[in-house]
Parts: structure tokens; sequence; C-alpha cells
């Protein structure tokens, strides 16, 4: 039984750009009104009627330039200047998050056509300003938005990678071990690189044409994600953690990176005729989110995971593929020792740990990798994991079949 049994996911209306890395090739342009260039141009190139769409939302987790206007100016320049909608944010979890809304939607039976775009640029991040009349000499607070964030829970004052150490710790997780699965990880990568990056084509435009900022001329061409490191069983052995006396080492860990991903969601009459193969259905059976006590937050997917299940009706051992957004080696490790998941049977073709993290854009991109990674087995059940900041996470449970 679906959760959003009035919501299917059309085959093939989804799409993501390549991840770009931190301070790179994405950095000089706006995260929401890239999104929607690309989206424009991926609607054009599947067919897709935007009188098709009558709900949209954005994604975002960093402040852009007059995110004040919620959706709307971006959902306009995607060519959709007759829908409305809102910001969604939920740190890590925007992906899972804005799905969650956009379903709703439909499911209520207030929209049929929905544009879920998610889009974030860490790079040059706002440094923002937050006025004070009554502080000393009228003086406010400024935060730069990012990097303070990574560094600060607001809680407990630490920095997310504590929350990696507190965890491998708890259930002695050692160095060995996540570099171990980082080499794993990269492997399973170099699948969706095979063939000129056929996986990745099911999906994702390549060679992607970087715009300036005016999005009238091509800047440069990205041939696929920019700034992955190769993983090297050696080099990753003479790394020191980060923290002294800890086990995490800058390759045991993500990179922030800039990008976007979107995909439509729509009532199931609607989603056959806005497929690329009308005979694959995409189903959500079911979400979940959940949290962890302060300061562990890569155990919080298992407890997410769980809920998720439970609102499908399924156990872990109907689950055929299982994506994570692993920020740290140790996510994965403890989601398998509590799950019973193998760890070689997650993240098949790519993970975040590998290609980066953009924020909202993140769990969404992996969402349209499962659903393609069931596509190519003939279908079944898949499962999405992923923490967030405030020791939370998000899953979600999709199934792929033959309609």
């Amino acid at each position: 039984m679906s959760q959003f049994d009035k919501v299917e996911i059309p085959y093939g209306a989804y799409w993501s750009t390549p991840f770009a890395k931190w301070q790179g090739s994405l950095q000089h342009l706006h995260a929401g009104l890239l999104a929607a260039h690309v989206a424009k141009r991926e609607m054009a190139s599947r067919q897709i009627d935007p009188t098709e769409i009558d709900f949209g939302l954005l994604g975002q987790t960093v402040t852009q330039y007059q995110s004040f206007n919620a959706a709307s100016w971006i959902l306009s320049h995607a060519g959709l200047d007759h829908v409305a909608g809102p910001i969604v944010s939920q740190v890590c979890a925007t992906g899972v998050r804005a799905i969650v809304n956009a379903a709703a939607e439909i499911q209520l039976g207030m929209a049929t056509g929905a544009l879920v775009i998610t889009a974030d640029r860490t790079s040059n991040g706002p440094h923002i300003y937050y006025p004070a009349p009554a502080g000393p000499g009228g003086t406010g607070q400024t935060e730069d938005q990012v990097l303070y964030n990574f560094g600060h829970d607001p809680m407990g004052g630490h920095a997310m990678l504590q929350t990696a150490e507190n965890v491998a710790a708890k259930h002695g997780i050692t160095t060995a071990e996540q570099h171990e699965v980082v080499l794993m990880r990269a492997a399973q990568y170099q699948a969706a690189l095979a063939d000129d990056r056929a996986f990745q084509k099911r999906y994702m435009t390549l060679p992607f044409e970087v715009p300036t900022p005016n999005f009238r001329k091509t800047a440069m061409v990205l041939e696929g994600d920019e700034g992955i490191a190769p993983a090297n069983a050696d080099k990753l052995a003479q790394l020191k953690p980060v923290q002294p006396g800890g086990t995490v080492t800058y390759g045991g860990q993500t990179h922030p990176a800039d990008g976007n991903a979107s995909l439509i969601l729509a009532s199931p009459d609607k989603a056959r005729g806005l497929a690329a193969n009308p005979a694959i259905r995409v189903q959500i059976l079911g979400v979940g989110q959940g949290r962890t006590e302060l300061g562990y937050m890569p155990e919080a997917p298992a407890i997410a995971a769980r809920v998720a299940l439970a609102n499908a009706g399924i156990g872990m051992d109907q689950v055929r593929a299982v994506k994570s957004h692993n920020p740290f080696a140790v996510n994965d490790i403890v989601f398998s020792r509590v799950t019973g998941f193998p760890l070689e049977k997650m993240n098949n073709y790519g993970c975040s740990l590998i290609w980066g993290h953009p924020q909202g854009p993140t769990g969404t991109r992996a969402i349209i990798e499962l659903i393609e990674e069931l596509a190519l087995v003939g279908g079944g059940i898949g499962l999405f994991q992923g923490c967030a900041a405030g020791d939370s996470a998000a899953a979600c449970v999709i199934k792929v079949s033959d309609r």
C-alpha cells in the first residue's frame, strides 16, 4: 500500500546537473536561476508541456538573491509563470521534504502535476547581518551562513564532524573501516562512468554546458561531476584524522558542492502521459523522518528508515536497493550494522560521499539514481535515507514496477 496512492513520479521526468566542487565551475551562478534554466531545457527535451504543471516548489537551504519571492521567480524563469509555490528548507533532508510537500499537494487534490526544483550553491554563501538596535552600540549579529553553520551546532556548539566522531567512538568504527567504505563507494561510482557515463546519461544531459551569469552564452563545458578525488588505498592510509585523537580523515567525508536536481510528480493518469516509458510505474510507498540524541547525527538515518518502512508497510528484507546521503563513511557503517543491510549492496553507481553535497539537491539526485538502478534490474523496492543537521534524518521508500 502506497502512502501516496494518488501520486506517481513519471518515469524519466527528472534530471540533475553534474555536481561541481566548492568554489568550482558553478560558483558564479545564482543556484535558483541555474536550476530554472536547466528545468526549462530538460522539460522541452522531454516534450513536457508546461501547462501540465499546476504546482511548483523550490528546495533551497542556502539563501540566494531575492529568495524572498519564494519559488515564483524561479518557476517563471523555468517557463511556468502560471505556477506558484513555496521555498522548502530542511537542511540535508530538503530533497525528501520537497518531494513530500509536492506529493501531499497532489494527494489532497490541490494539484495534478508538480515540479520539484532543488538547488543550492554552497560556494560564496551569504554573509548575513541581523540588526539588533538594543545591542551594545546598536550592533547586531553576523553569520557566514554556510561555513559558520557547518562548524557550530546551535544546540551543542560542536561541528558536524564531531557527530561522526561521537558515533565512531560509540560503535567502535576505525579509520581503516571508514577508508574501506570510501574505496568501495569510489568503485561503485566508476560503474556510473562506464560506457561513456551511460548510467548518468539516463537522467543527466552530458556534456553539460555551464552558462554565463546572464544565461545567454556558454561559459564552459563540464564532462561530468567536478572535483571527484581519486580514491587510492595507499594515499588514504597516509591521511591523519582531522581532529587529534579522532578517526575521521578528509578522505572519509564528502565535500561541499554546487548543483541542482529536479523531478516531476503527478496523478497516475497524468504520470503515464508525462513518462518517457509509460510501462514503468514509479510510486512513493512511504516516507519518514527521525532524530537521535544531540551530537550523534549519523545514527538518525536508521531511525528515519524504520519510520518510512513502517509507513510503507514493508520490512527491510523486501528492499532491493539502498541509497544514502553519507557525508561521512561512518554513516553507512552504522546504518549497515543497525539494519543488517549489506554495506556492499548500498549506493550502487554513486553517492554523496563521492559526488559531493550541495545540500538541497543531494537527496533528490540520490532518489533519481535509485529509480534508475531499480529500472535497470527490472524493478523492486528501494530506500533512500540520509542524515541532516539537528541530528535528524529523512527517508523515502520507492517502488519501481511494470505497469
